[in-house]
């Protein structure tokens, strides 16, 4: 059976439950509950299965703290010998608009701590990543506010619509390929 790895990107603790930063655990509770499947407790991560169509879907929420994501994501892709090329990243970012999704087969980390861990455990930057729009719209010095806050009402819908989308990207991901997934999901706009 064809094996995934999807992992998104977060803290774990209540107060960072459903900020910015944590979106990666929400995209990715999302896609788990909506395929009737629970995460339970295991090494290094929050972990459940989803079987997609044939293909065996791991996904975890790392319980590492974000600057040291690419600790579990290596354990899992090792234990499971899943190839990089079948590994997901749910990630939040910031030089994407909150109207849009990126999905990369590649690329720097960023400035992003999680995305910086899993490029130093896996040695390269070539690993497929969703990375989940946020914007950039803080007051000068306040980025760590900003990415570690909630949601403000207004952005509530669109984050809504865009972690259905993310769920669907997933799931494309999975059973078609990564160009095709990006063909689908790089130019929407969520308004």
């Amino acid at each position: 059976m064809e094996k995934f790895l999807i992992a998104g990107l977060g803290n774990i603790g209540d107060e960072y439950a459903h900020t910015r930063h944590n979106i990666g655990f929400d995209v990715l509770n999302y896609f788990v509950q909506k395929h009737k499947a629970t995460f339970s407790i295991d090494r290094l991560a929050y972990r459940a299965e989803v079987k997609l169509k044939g293909r065996m879907v791991i996904c975890i929420l790392p319980t590492t703290f974000m600057n040291l994501s690419g600790k579990a994501i290596k354990y899992w892709l090792d234990k499971e010998k899943i190839d990089i090329t079948k590994l997901l990243v749910l990630v939040d970012e910031l030089a994407v608009p909150l109207e849009k999704i990126k999905i990369k087969p590649a690329g720097s980390d960023g400035g992003h701590n999680g995305l910086r861990s899993i490029q130093e455990v896996l040695q390269t930057t070539s690993y497929p990543r969703l990375r989940f729009g946020i914007g950039n719209n803080f007051p000068k010095g306040m980025q760590v506010e900003f990415v570690l806050g909630k949601w403000s009402n207004k952005e509530v819908p669109i984050v809504s619509k865009k972690i259905e989308k993310c769920s669907e990207a997933i799931e494309q991901f999975v059973l078609t390929d990564l160009e095709k997934t990006m063909a689908n999901f790089n130019n929407l706009v969520f308004e």
